[in-house]
C-alpha cells in the first residue's frame, strides 16, 4: 500500500477513535486498580455487619497483630495478585453480596456461626486451587524456620504435593474442623449451646 493510500485509510475519525480507545482502556485499567485497592481493605470488607462478625477473631490473630508489624489485610489473603485476576475474584465475590441480601440473616451472630463451616470449606478449596498463592506473597518457603528444629526440613522435604492450606488453617478466623471430619449435627448442637437456643432449633435457621 502506498503512503497516500495508507493516509486515506487512517482518517481523522479513525485516528480519533484509536486515541479515544487507548485513553478509555488506560482509564479502565486504572479504575480496576483503584477498585481492587478499595475493595480489598478491611474497612470495605467489614462494611457489612456479617463480615464484622468474621473479622473479630481476625483482629486477635497474629496476622492482624504480628511481631513483625506487617499486617495482612483481607485482600492480601483472599484476593489474587494481578489486576485482572483480582477483578475476577471480586466479580465472583458478588455472590456473597447476593446471599447477604436474599439469603438468611447473616447479621445474626447465631445464623452467621451456623453457616460459617460452608464458607470456611469454600475458602480452603479456593486456597488449594490457587496453591496458596496469596500465602506465598509473604511467606517464602525456603526462609521458613520456626521455633522447632525440624520446621525448615519439613517445609523443604516433607510437604510433597501439599499446599500451605493443607496444614495451616484456623489461624485467623473462628475454628472450623476439617471438612472430612466435620459433623453438621455436632456443629449445630455446639452453636445452640453457645447462644442459648432450644435444642434442635438450629436446623430451622439454616434456610431463609
Amino acid at each position: 500500500m502506498s503512503k497516500s493510500g495508507f493516509s486515506r485509510l487512517i482518517t481523522r475519525h479513525v485516528l480519533f477513535a484509536l486515541i479515544a480507545g487507548s485513553v478509555a482502556g488506560i482509564g479502565f485499567v486504572l479504575f480496576l486498580i483503584e477498585f481492587d485497592h478499595l475493595s480489598s481493605t478491611e474497612a470495605f470488607c467489614t462494611s457489612c455487619h456479617s463480615m464484622e462478625l468474621v473479622a473479630q477473631p481476625y483482629r486477635e490473630s497474629t496476622h492482624y497483630l504480628p511481631a513483625s508489624g506487617v499486617r495482612a489485610s483481607c485482600g492480601d489473603c483472599h484476593v489474587s495478585e494481578g489486576v485482572f485476576a483480582a477483578s475476577w475474584d471480586h466479580f465472583l465475590g458478588a455472590k456473597d453480596l447476593f446471599a447477604q441480601v436474599f439469603g438468611p440473616d447473616y447479621d445474626d451472630p447465631a445464623i452467621n456461626a451456623l453457616h460459617l463451616p460452608e464458607a470456611a470449606f469454600a475458602a480452603r478449596r479456593w486456597f488449594r486451587k490457587k496453591d496458596s498463592a496469596t500465602c506465598k506473597r509473604c511467606h517464602v518457603q525456603e526462609a521458613i524456620s520456626g521455633s522447632r528444629p525440624a520446621t525448615q526440613t519439613i517445609h523443604r522435604e516433607e510437604t510433597g504435593n501439599k499446599s500451605c492450606i493443607d496444614c495451616h488453617y484456623n489461624l485467623v478466623h473462628r475454628f472450623v474442623p476439617d471438612e472430612k471430619t466435620f459433623k453438621r449435627e455436632r456443629w449445630n448442637q455446639m452453636i445452640e449451646q453457645e447462644f442459648g437456643m432450644e435444642p434442635g432449633s438450629a436446623e430451622s435457621l439454616m434456610t431463609p
